[in-house]
């Protein structure tokens, strides 16, 4: 069975001017165009659609979805991953959702009776879903590169440090699409991916091997940023260590 644009645009909430520009950029292209210049779409599409949707609503920006879609080898196991990825975002939510619910709770009761806020007694209980640390390497190992890092985000806006947060969590998403697909740690395309992030590192300041050694290993032996890594996909922390350790071995300069 085949859709008509405006069919697949009602179903799915999605512009018919939005899957024309999918077509033209070679994201979603139609099962079949009819002899009246009008596209149509067949359950293949419905499913590479809705992968699209769900990559956009974790962040990510349509040239890493295409990336992502075109090296993925089986469409179920592609999902099998954004679920994975769905709900360790559904959690960490649920987390957030739940720290400032209390907040409001301890706010008007403390406004309607003149209660002392609990949380306060403990203020880190106030960021628990929202602490950066859970998704970030742990520094403190590296005092002059942690202060480098300091530095350099302290200067970032609010918009710029979104923005980093979504792009580290679109590199967590990539290297677990190449786990997946079975790509060795030492394969051209993960080594590619490792000397991406590295760059960024250094853009910073200048990593030494061992550094960068000691900040894979962290992937494992950090119990947050573990957490962060497995919530991907299980085996995703060990996967981003071996690929740091062979970069650092072969590719550092």
């Amino acid at each position: 069975m085949a859709w008509p644009t405006a069919e697949v645009a009602r179903m799915s909430g999605v512009t018919a001017r939005t899957l024309r520009h999918y077509d033209e950029i070679g994201l979603l292209p139609p099962a079949r165009i009819g002899t009246n210049g009008h596209r149509y779409y067949e359950e293949r599409q419905l499913l590479r659609l809705q992968q699209i949707l769900v990559l956009r609503a974790l962040g990510l920006g349509l040239i890493e979805i295409g990336r992502i879609l075109a090296e993925q080898v089986d469409e179920l196991q592609a999902l099998r991953g954004h679920h994975r990825r769905l709900l360790a975002e559904r959690d960490r939510l649920d987390a957030l959702a739940g720290t400032v619910a209390r907040t409001i709770t301890e706010l008007e009761r403390s406004r309607t009776d003149g209660t002392p806020m609990t949380g306060i007694n403990r203020p880190e209980n106030l960021f628990e879903g929202v602490r950066p640390d859970q998704y970030g390497p742990n520094l403190r190992e590296f005092p002059e590169l942690a202060a480098e890092v300091e530095r350099y985000t302290s200067t970032m806006t609010e918009a710029e440090v979104e923005a980093g947060h979504r792009a580290r969590t679109a590199q967590m998403i990539r290297l677990a699409e190449l786990m997946a697909a079975g790509e060795p740690v030492d394969s051209d395309t993960v080594q590619a991916h490792i000397d991406a992030q590295y760059r960024t590192l250094a853009g910073i300041r200048e990593v030494s091997p061992e550094e960068h050694r000691a900040i894979g290993r962290a992937c494992v032996e950090n119990e947050q940023w573990r957490a962060a890594y497995e919530a991907i996909a299980p085996g995703l922390a060990a996967y981003q260590r071996d690929a740091i350790e062979v970069y650092a071995t072969t590719r550092h300069n």
